[in-house]
């Protein structure tokens, strides 16, 4: 039982890593500071001097989502791509300039963005924002980083997806319940699509969503927020808005003949020192138009396609013991009844008090792991339940207990003593979240981006707090669809 539940958990993680997962943020007020490059760029500070350290982040609105069908896994790609380098910095110098000087760095990537951050010692502030706008600007964007990252990431999909037990359950589960939206496929993506982009797919790719207007700039930590104005606007704000910034890129990338054609202007009539400040009357006139063409970002539409009856599947995995998975469709992050929810899914499996642990795992004996969890996004949400069940216990027999508790929480109210328990549980959740710096930045750029308000930060507590027993039975009623779900069947193959 803890092999399988610790590759399960490991599955679960991954598949987290890979489509980014909810956070719940603290009841402690934030303060922070925003404002607008003239590029478009949005800036949110948080200035705390508890300890000597700061996170600097950029969270880029792209996602799996905004992939060509035909070349998906490009955001995660990208994700990996993009600490090859830039114009100034060598190729695979930018880990090790954070890593010398006492910092980390990682990102990830979900199916509405992709997140880069370096946590740094306090004094090395004004590295992490050079490092950012490098990336931002120029970075290196080659056939040569091409293969190596390649290589890197089909290694990443054989261990943590296709050689993982259950791995490949999220990716199933998705293209079954968003048939009518990119949430279709995974942002691991197709390794097939990945091998037959050209090295112009993903300099496309590049000059579509790294540019400041699809970017937020999240700094925390151990800043004076004067000193940090001044760095963001010495590297950030003499980025290129608008389709400049790709002007700029050509004109950095380009050998003569090709810009010539592209533009049909010299590259002499630009200069390289300032860009933006040449003295050429035919390069101003060039950078004044293209600074007045929007860098245009077409997004998917919520999505409001019902799942209509039941789907059910049988896959055959390199499994021991077989699993049972549901999905169901969800509003999207946004929507109000995503808190109730919250409160529903806790209910359901948290901890070992949890109804489908108590029932189903440790009295009926029917599963050696279960759980259920929300996971909302930007344009629609699913709810999972799943669990794995010991050889002997048919799945069918499996999914009546699941359909039980189901019935169970849509008939009747909870118990004032689960009620509080849950309620206690996500005050000290949200209470403790925010401990860390790097945290901090993460939740403020996502409120932004998603909810419209990095203030929010400091009001989602009353958000859970204002949930009822009755609106915990109402989305039960609303969502826990029996007649319209997936419902995947994971077998051991056959040897």
């Amino acid at each position: 039982m803890a092999h399988i539940e610790k590759s399960m958990k490991k599955s679960i993680l991954f598949s987290f890593l890979l489509l980014g997962s909810p956070i719940i943020w603290s009841q402690q007020k934030i303060n922070y500071t925003s404002y607008d490059l003239a590029n478009g760029l949005h800036v949110i500070l948080h200035e705390e001097h508890a300890t000597p350290i700061v996170a600097v982040s950029v969270l880029y609105h792209v996602g799996s989502k905004n992939e060509n069908p035909n070349r998906t896994g490009f955001a995660h790609f990208f994700e990996h791509l993009l600490f090859e380098g830039s114009a100034n910095i060598d190729r695979g110098e930018y880990s090790e300039l954070v890593e010398k000087n006492g910092g980390t760095l990682n990102a990830n990537t979900s199916q509405d963005r992709t997140y880069y951050y370096e946590v740094l010692p306090s004094n090395q502030l004004e590295l992490g924002i050079w490092l950012e706008s490098e990336r931002m600007l120029h970075a290196k964007v080659d056939i040569k980083g091409i293969e190596t990252q390649r290589s890197v990431v089909k290694e990443e999909k054989r261990q943590r997806v296709d050689n993982q037990p259950y791995g490949s359950f999220f990716t199933e589960m998705f293209k079954r319940v968003f048939t009518a939206h990119p949430y279709n496929w995974a942002p691991i993506g197709s390794m097939e699509h990945l091998d037959a982009a050209q090295e112009e797919d993903y300099v496309n790719f590049y000059k579509t969503f790294y540019v400041p207007s699809n970017a937020t700039l999240s700094i925390a930590g151990d800043i004076e927020i004067e000193q940090t104005k001044k760095w963001i606007e010495l590297y950030f704000g003499s980025i290129p808005k608008g389709q400049a910034i790709n002007l700029y890129r050509d004109y950095v990338n380009l050998n003569d003949e090709d810009f010539l054609s592209r533009y049909s202007l010299e590259k002499s009539g630009f200069n390289q020192k300032n860009f933006l400040a040449t003295t050429d009357p035919a390069a101003n006139k060039m950078i004044t138009y293209m600074s007045n063409q929007p860098c245009q970002i077409d997004r998917p539409s919520k999505d409001k396609t019902p799942l209509v009856g039941i789907i059910k599947d049988t896959i055959y995995d390199n499994i021991q013991l077989p699993a049972l998975f549901m999905g169901f469709k969800m509003p999207a992050q946004t929507h109000p009844d995503t808190y109730a929810l919250e409160f529903l899914n806790e209910v359901l499996s948290s901890g070992s008090s949890s109804r489908i642990n108590k029932e189903i795992v440790e009295k009926r004996q029917l599963a050696q792991f279960a759980f259920s969890f929300n996971y909302g996004l930007e344009d629609a949400g699913i709810g999972i339940m799943a669990a794995i069940a010991p050889q002997d216990v048919a799945l069918d027999t499996l999914l009546l207990a699941f359909d039980e508790q189901i019935v169970r929480i849509k008939s009747e109210l909870i118990s004032e003593e689960e009620f509080q328990k849950v309620r206690n549980k996500f005050e000290n959740d949200i209470a403790s979240s925010n401990a860390s710096i790097a945290g901090i930045a993460e939740n403020l750029a996502d409120n932004h981006v998603y909810f419209g308000s990095a203030d929010r930060v400091n009001t989602l507590l009353s958000n859970y707090l204002n949930v009822t027993r009755e609106d915990i039975m109402r989305v039960a009623n609303t969502y826990l669809t029996q007649d319209a779900r997936v419902i995947l069947y994971y077998l051991p193959k056959e040897k």
